[in-house]
């Protein structure tokens, strides 16, 4: 019994990577039961950081390491995305000053047992079907190479600039700023046209889409040219985002005074 015992937490270590995460379902599934998981965790072997979740590692967790075990181990569909992507790729100085949120974009909600981690961040989970109706994921993810902690490394899921500007913009003007995403956008110049294409004929919210333009109008990066505008959907009637603000005779959507309109 013993050696089976060693057998299987050899097995262990090889298929579960240290510092990722996995729950009680997929220990089961793997042949693990709750006995030998009580018996782990009390020998040392495993960590218990959150009520039937488990990891091989007593190091600090870090929020990339449970994102990761999501879309790889757990085998999610969700996306690192919006603010977050943009952050991480690159653009943090144009937005705020540090990271407390993480915003995960995918069909369907990550397990409750996420926000019960220790972690200093909180996660927020957006429903990517609700601006990418029958949505597949294509076109989000661009993997970036992070540090694993560990002697492993491994990519996570980001959506792409392109794709994370749109999810920013669907938080306007509750949770965004309109004079941050101003400074973002005059910062974008190398976006690709062909990605955008996909992404605005795919994208439902006419909102979304009449604020980029906007945006990408003010700016006048040279990909705005490459944008044919007659595949793009922009609904009818107004859109009245700011009150008290100024109504873009353009696209029908009321900006901050201080923007402007065409």
């Amino acid at each position: 019994m013993a050696l089976r015992s060693d057998s299987k937490l050899n097995r262990l270590q090889q298929e579960l990577p240290e510092g990722l995460l996995v729950d009680a379902a997929w220990l089961e599934a793997h042949g693990y039961s709750s006995a030998l998981r009580s018996q782990y965790v009390s020998s040392g072997w495993l960590d218990n950081p959150a009520r039937r979740v488990y990891r091989r590692s007593r190091a600090p967790l870090t929020w990339e390491q449970a994102v990761t075990s999501l879309q790889t181990l757990l085998k999610l569909p969700l996306t690192v995305g919006g603010r977050t992507a943009l952050e991480q790729q690159g653009y943090a100085h144009y937005l705020s000053a540090s990271l407390r949120e993480v915003h995960l974009y995918g069909p369907k909600r990550p397990p409750t047992w996420l926000d019960s981690l220790p972690l200093d961040v909180k996660f927020h989970w957006h429903n990517s079907l609700r601006l990418f109706p029958g949505d597949d994921q294509s076109g989000a993810p661009s993997p970036v190479m992070l540090s694993g902690g560990g002697l492993i490394s491994f990519s996570i899921r980001y959506s792409s600039k392109e794709r994370a500007v749109l999810e920013l913009l669907d938080e306007l003007p509750d949770h965004e700023s309109f004079h941050q995403v101003d400074a973002l956008m005059e910062g974008m110049s190398d976006l690709s046209p062909r990605r955008l294409q996909t992404l605005l004929e795919a994208c439902a919210s006419v909102k979304v889409k009449r604020l980029f333009l906007f945006f990408a109008d003010r700016h006048n990066h040279a990909w705005r040219s490459r944008l044919d505008m007659t595949r793009i959907d922009l609904g009818s009637g107004k859109r009245v985002l700011v009150k008290g603000g100024k109504l873009d005779p353009h696209y029908h959507i009321t900006v901050p005074s201080d923007l402007g309109g065409h």
